[in-house]
């Protein structure tokens, strides 16, 4: 039981480490002003898999990671992470460097509630009668945001969809292990990388220079990639994927003060108006309140 206990322990802290890491990421993604998305998207990818093969190395694990690999079910497993991550990756990138912070904020904001219902219909976990609230209210919200935006929050939606589904694939019996895993679902992207910087990348446009300052930002965006995802795999493997679904309002919190108070973005009243009805939900699925049903659970 202390041992289960103890890497329950671990696995909500490696949570809280790695959504304090998403959350101040905006920052670090608006440090070099005019490059496109892409350029930060190919960089991301291009940098990360050297820091892992390094990790990889000093860890002893590349007799585990071709064990694994080794599997059909992990590479198919694999395939679809990688296309769920840069899906992520790519349009978090395009809404921190082109004024969404706070519309990325707010689909992180229905992350959890996606990853809390996603934990029920896929994996049988049980759901407390507060998160079906929740998840009905945070729909009522999207929903009128939707109406008085006379459009579909997309941004918002893909985000906390395109996570869902990864955290929902972490916790897959196929699932690599998190280092594997993540260096393994880089690799996938990695060819893809190439084509676009090759034959679609415009030479014209500005991009990241390799003086001094350039190349330590690229190392950085290797490091600012691969830790925090780590982590997040680490955590989605020790843990319920509700517990991990209401660990993730950390990142969003922090976006949206990082939008609002250093980005100069606006909370107009129809994002408002969505935001609040998912903070009441988040507030309803209350963490500690879902201790309380664990235990409950077990008891009976």
């Amino acid at each position: 039981m202390t041992s289960t206990m103890t890497e329950h322990t671990k696995g909500i802290w490696y949570g809280v480490v790695a959504y304090v890491i998403w959350g101040v990421s905006p920052l670090f993604w608006n440090l070099i002003d005019g490059v496109p998305a892409i350029d930060l998207l190919l960089v991301r990818v291009g940098f990360a898999i050297p820091i892992l093969a390094i990790a990889i190395t000093a860890r002893h694990l590349w007799g585990a990671t071709a064990a694994d690999f080794a599997k059909g079910r992990t590479r198919i497993v694999t395939v679809m992470a990688a296309v769920l991550l840069v899906t992520n990756w790519g349009l978090f990138i395009w809404a921190v460097t082109n004024g969404h912070v706070v519309e990325a904020s707010l689909g992180y904001f229905i992350n959890p509630l996606v990853s809390v219902a996603l934990g029920v219909v896929v994996l049988h976990e049980r759901l407390r009668p507060a998160q079906w609230v929740a998840i009905g209210i945070a729909s009522v919200g999207v929903i009128a945001m939707a109406v008085r935006l006379g459009a579909v929050p997309w941004v918002s939606l893909t985000l906390a969809f395109a996570f869902g589904f990864y955290g929902l694939l972490k916790k897959s019996d196929a699932a690599a292990r998190p280092l594997p895993g993540l260096f393994g679902e880089l690799m996938v992207l990695a060819i893809p990388a190439a084509v676009v910087l090759v034959a679609f990348r415009d030479p014209g446009t500005a991009s990241i220079t390799f003086d001094a300052g350039g190349i330590v930002f690229m190392v950085g965006a290797g490091v600012i990639t691969v830790v925090p995802l780590l982590l997040f795999g680490a955590s989605a493997q020790r843990i319920e994927l509700a517990t991990v679904g209401l660990l993730q309002y950390i990142a969003p919190t922090l976006q949206l003060l990082v939008g609002l108070t250093v980005l100069d973005e606006q909370l107009t009243p129809e994002r408002l108006l969505g935001f609040v009805m998912v903070w009441i939900a988040l507030v309803i699925a209350d963490p500690a309140e879902a201790a309380r049903w664990r235990t409950r659970s077990r008891a009976t």
